[in-house]
């Protein structure tokens, strides 16, 4: 497994998001989930995502009981924003509000670190900005968890390019993470120039388009009646018609390529510069196994400039109205 550098921290080319273990895409199956993060291990993954967000709470557990015994060979990245103090583990509907505040910063990173069964987090986000508190005091609470130990690096999820500069200014920002891939690419215009001026890396999340882009599915009859796809508007009726055609051009080019779809579009991400680190997420080893092996794949500057011209643009946006607001602030 190839390594990259996301500012301060040496982690594998390609992590592994362990969202789907615990939430979101349909059902769950702890023990192959454990085996999954034990197998990247092996195979050099040692990028793990998770969130307090993610289950609530149980993705972290789950993270926890499967690094048990080898911490020290895995780099954990978490993330804090809504308040928990109600949570109820599993259940999304208890999980508060957010809260960028200094004090809940302070508060929330010692739940993660008892879940995670660890005494300090490698990476720490910030899971969304919180507009109603100043990002320097957010970051400032953070300088001081690196300042005692508890967090070796700092970084944000889905930030704008200004709040990334500000929070740079009050201290260093390791990662920034937002979703990009072969269909949300939105971040090539502000955000990646931002992180590459200040010298932050960058953490594609869905760089599989949430499984899309690898042709697991076709129609929403495929995913299960939990899963949080089925309200996406990338998968609602005309849009859904549209981005089929986006994922048969991905098939046919990663057929030609001799490569799965998932590794192509994988490829793509880690061709667009050293500084980024896609986090595909999920649950199966084969999958794991599948896409680490997309670090081979070499797309010629051919095969860039055809994606570029014959890959039609998404369509939809890529959360409902609630959750863009939430995005690029």
């Amino acid at each position: 497994m190839q390594k990259r550098s996301l500012r301060d921290l040496r982690v594998s080319a390609v992590g592994l998001g362990c969202m789907g273990m615990s939430a979101f895409y349909g059902s769950t199956d702890q023990q192959e989930a454990i085996a999954t993060v034990r197998r990247g291990l092996e195979l050099g993954v040692n990028f793990l995502d998770t969130a307090q967000m993610y289950g609530p709470l149980t993705n972290e557990s789950l993270v926890g009981e499967a690094i048990r015994g080898h911490r020290e060979e895995y780099v954990i990245a978490t993330k804090f924003n809504y308040r928990m103090d109600d949570a109820v583990p599993g259940d999304i509907s208890t999980v508060g509000p957010q809260d960028g505040s200094a004090e809940h910063v302070r508060s929330s990173v010692h739940g993660s670190l008892e879940r995670l069964g660890t005494d300090h987090i490698d990476l720490y986000y910030q899971h969304r900005v919180d507009p109603n508190v100043p990002i320097e005091e957010t970051v400032g609470a953070l300088a001081e968890l690196v300042a005692e130990g508890k967090v070796r690096c700092i970084g944000l999820s889905e930030a704008s390019a200004e709040t990334i500069r500000r929070a740079h200014a009050v201290h260093p920002v390791t990662a920034v993470q937002s979703e990009y891939s072969l269909w949300s690419r939105d971040v090539e215009a502000e955000v990646l120039p931002a992180c590459r001026e200040l010298g932050i890396g960058f953490v594609p999340y869905s760089p599989l388009g949430r499984g899309f882009l690898a042709g697991r599915f076709a129609s929403l009859d495929e995913l299960d009646a939990n899963d949080w796809r089925r309200e996406n508007p990338r998968f609602q009726d005309a849009n859904l018609k549209a981005n089929l055609r986006l994922a048969e051009k991905v098939k046919e080019i990663a057929a030609e390529k001799e490569v799965t779809p998932a590794q192509l579009a994988i490829a793509w991400v880690l061709a667009q510069g050293e500084d980024l680190v896609p986090i595909p997420g999920t649950k199966r080893r084969t999958y794991l196994e599948q896409n680490a092996a997309a670090t081979a794949i070499a797309l010629s500057e051919d095969d860039l400039a055809r994606i570029d011209a014959e890959l039609p643009e998404a369509s939809g946006q890529r959360y409902d109205e609630a959750g863009m607001r939430s995005v690029n602030r």
